[in-house]
C-alpha cells in the first residue's frame, strides 16, 4: 500500500499495520531528514494505541473542539490517518457483528467512511426528489441521486433518515463560505414506504482541506498535498438500527490514491451514469422542465444497515458533536 492509500474493505478483513505503514509512506521525501525520522515513530505509536485500547467513533469524536466553520482537531487526526484508522476497526466490529447474526440475509454491511470535519446538525428535513442546490451552479454536473435503505435482513428501511452533503463546484463546503446559501450542497429525506430516497445534487469535485493552520503545517512538514478526491458525504439512521457514515468516491476523480485524510475504500468508489434531456431508463425517470437542460448524471446508491448496538453500551451520540450541537448521552 505504499503508493496507494486505497482501503481493500470487501473482506473486512484489513492489514491494520499496512494501514498505518501507508500512513507512514506518505511522508514524502523532500520532508526534512528529522521530520522523516520523527513522524513514523509517532504516527505507528498513535496507531498502536487506537488499536490496543480498541477506539471507537464516539470516543474519538468526544475528544473535538469544535468552532463553526471548522473543526482543526478533526483535520489534524485526518492528515495523521487517526479517523480513518477508527473508521476501520469500527467497520470491522460491524462487519463482525453481522457474521455473527443469525437472522441477516447476507453478511455483507454498507462500508462506512470517516464524517469529516464539515457535517451540519439540523438541517430542515425535505420532500424525497427535491434539490440541495440552493443556488444555481452554471456548468456544474446535476446529478439525480437516489437509492434504498435496507436493513440486515434486507428489508427496505421506511422513516430511515439520510443526511447528505458535499462540496460546490468551487471546492468549499457552505460553512466555509458565508456567500453561500444556508445548507447549499446538504439536506435531509426520510425514506418512503419503499426504504427509498431521492434528491437532485452536484458532481462533487475534489478540493483541498483548510491547510492554513495546524493540519496545513503538518502535511507541509511531511512534504504531502492537501487534497481530497471528489466525494459525497451519507449519515444514515432508523430506529433499532446502527447508523451509518459513508462517503462515495467518483471514480473519475483525481486523488483517489493519495487521498490526504486515507478514507478511500476500494468498495466506496463509484460511478456517475450521464443521461440525455433529463431522461432515465431506469424507471422511467424524467427530471422536471427547470432541470432538464442541467441534469447530466444519475446516481443509484443502496444501502445496508446493521442492528443497534446493546443497550449496556449506548455510546455517546456523535450527531450531537457534529457543527452546532452539544454531546448529548443516549438515554
Amino acid at each position: 500500500m505504499s503508493d496507494n492509500h486505497t482501503v481493500n474493505a470487501a473482506e473486512g478483513d484489513i492489514d491494520l499495520e499496512q494501514y498505518t505503514q501507508s500512513v507512514i509512506a506518505s511522508i514524502s521525501s523532500k520532508a526534512s531528514p528529522r521530520v522523516r525520522k520523527a513522524f513514523p515513530i509517532l504516527i505507528k505509536k498513535l496507531h498502536e494505541f487506537i488499536v490496543e485500547a480498541d477506539v471507537t467513533v464516539e470516543e474519538w469524536q468526544a475528544g473535538q473542539v469544535t468552532t463553526v466553520q471548522r473543526d482543526e482537531m478533526v483535520l489534524v487526526s485526518d492528515v495523521l490517518g487517526v479517523e480513518s484508522l477508527v473508521d476501520i476497526l469500527a467497520f470491522k466490529r460491524t462487519a463482525e457483528a453481522a457474521k455473527n447474526d443469525e437472522k441477516s440475509s447476507s453478511n455483507e454491511v454498507s462500508h462506512s467512511a470517516i464524517l469529516g470535519p464539515f457535517y451540519r446538525h439540523g438541517v430542515p428535513v425535505q420532500p424525497n426528489g427535491t434539490t440541495i442546490v440552493r443556488q444555481f451552479e452554471k456548468d456544474a454536473g446535476y446529478t439525480r441521486l437516489f437509492g434504498t435503505v435496507y436493513d440486515s435482513e434486507g428489508k427496505p428501511v421506511k422513516g430511515a433518515m439520510v443526511d447528505v452533503w458535499h462540496d460546490a463546484p468551487d471546492g468549499l463546503y457552505d460553512a466555509q463560505d458565508p456567500s453561500k446559501p444556508q445548507n447549499h450542497c446538504r439536506g435531509r429525506f426520510q425514506t418512503d414506504e419503499n426504504g427509498r430516497y431521492e434528491t437532485i445534487c452536484l458532481r462533487p469535485t475534489p478540493y483541498p482541506i483548510p491547510f492554513d493552520h495546524s493540519a496545513g503545517k503538518l502535511l507541509q512538514m511531511m512534504g504531502r498535498h492537501p487534497y481530497r478526491p471528489a466525494h459525497i458525504h451519507f449519515w444514515i439512521e432508523a430506529p433499532g438500527h446502527k447508523t451509518l457514515v459513508s462517503q462515495v468516491f467518483d471514480r473519475e476523480s483525481d486523488y483517489l490514491k493519495d487521498d490526504a485524510v486515507f478514507a478511500v475504500k476500494d468498495s466506496l468508489v463509484i460511478d456517475f451514469v450521464p443521461i440525455e434531456q433529463g431522461k432515465s431508463a431506469k424507471e422511467g425517470y424524467e427530471a422536471r422542465a427547470e432541470l432538464k437542460d442541467v441534469l447530466k448524471y444519475e446516481l443509484e446508491q443502496d444501502f445496508r444497515l446493521t442492528k443497534a448496538v446493546s443497550q449496556e453500551d449506548p455510546g455517546l451520540d456523535i450527531q450531537g458533536l457534529a457543527i452546532g450541537g452539544e454531546p448529548v448521552v443516549k438515554a
